[in-house]
């Protein structure tokens, strides 16, 4: 099995895909350092709803998006971590709001600012890095003041892609780990076939903001059928190992949290084609709770990673 990169195009931006076997992902390093396309036997199992375009041009999330440095959305347009205090504003920073008028999604929502650092290539596997300093940017450090360098892997085998994110600190403020992913998996046929299983051991209870009120639940772990069911759900602690699943009679796509990963953020609308499992370093909102917030203490290292598997049935 040879794996190949290829440089391209996809909806004007420079893209890469990697392949390998039955599997290739395109990636756009200058829109986000995005998995727009996650291909098994020729065949989308990525949900692309408005496709890069829309991504680019809005913010319209798709693909496998990063979300950076928080995941999901804030309670308010300031937060303060240890001695230093933030005040967010859209005129000074990338920053995009919900319907609600709160922060979501971070600050690097197709971002054109990933540089790209290395790739390889090897008989079993095809990989792209890409980095960010972001001292050197004095928007990004108005929302989110921690000098520090954030690189970011895709790397593809025969089996699915593994995606690596690495927090290096600098020297002299430790670096607050609150930020997730947010794949779109659209495993094809009828979403009320699909099965579903979810290593979950706690639930918080959300407001109508889509925010934890601090209550949590017991939760169900296991199998289950999606049916008609609907999910926009943040899960507090995750069964070991943590490997969320989806089926159809056609195929199996796992997504496998690494250890960094202690919560998730299952999403699935009603009549969705995708389901999505986040994985998130950290629980909504915590750059203001300061909820199970850790920190990467200054030189320090901080790596994260996590797998999307796809397989035939």
């Amino acid at each position: 099995m040879t794996a190949e990169i290829t440089p391209g195009e996809l909806d004007g931006s420079p893209s890469v895909v990697l392949t390998v076997g039955d599997l290739s992902a395109t990636i756009v390093p200058t829109v986000g350092m995005v998995v727009a396309s996650l291909k098994h036997a020729g065949v989308e199992v990525l949900g692309q709803r408005g496709g890069l375009s829309a991504y680019r041009d809005h913010g319209s999330s798709f693909g496998v998006p990063l979300l950076y440095p928080w995941a999901n959305r804030l309670s308010g347009v300031t937060y303060k971590v240890g001695s230093v205090a933030v005040d967010l504003h859209p005129t000074a920073m990338p920053l995009r709001l919900d319907d609600h008028g709160l922060p979501i999604h971070g600050l690097l929502i197709a971002s054109p600012r990933w540089q790209v650092t290395g790739t390889t290539c090897t008989e079993h596997f095809a990989a792209i890095t890409a980095a960010i300093e972001f001292g050197a940017y004095p928007d990004l450090l108005a929302g989110f003041p921690f000098p520090h360098r954030v690189e970011l892997t895709h790397e593809l085998d025969a089996h699915g892609l593994r995606t690596t994110l690495v927090v290096i600190a600098e020297e002299n403020l430790p670096v607050p780990l609150s930020f997730g992913f947010h794949p779109y998996l659209a495993p094809g046929g009828d979403r009320s076939t699909w099965r579903i299983e979810l290593p979950v051991r706690t639930h918080a209870v959300l407001n109508e903001r889509g925010l934890p009120t601090g209550d949590i639940e017991r939760a169900e772990e296991g199998w289950r059928e999606l049916g008609t069911d609907t999910y926009d759900d943040l899960y507090l602690s995750l069964a070991a190992p943590a490997i969320f699943r989806v089926e159809t009679a056609e195929r199996l796509i796992e997504v496998a949290f690494g250890d960094a990963y202690r919560c998730a953020q299952v999403y699935a609308p009603a009549d969705a084609d995708f389901i999505c499992f986040e994985p998130m370093t950290a629980p909504t909102n915590a750059l203001i709770t300061g909820d199970d917030l850790r920190e990467v203490t200054p030189g320090s290292t901080f790596v994260a990673s996590f797998e999307i598997r796809v397989r035939s049935r």
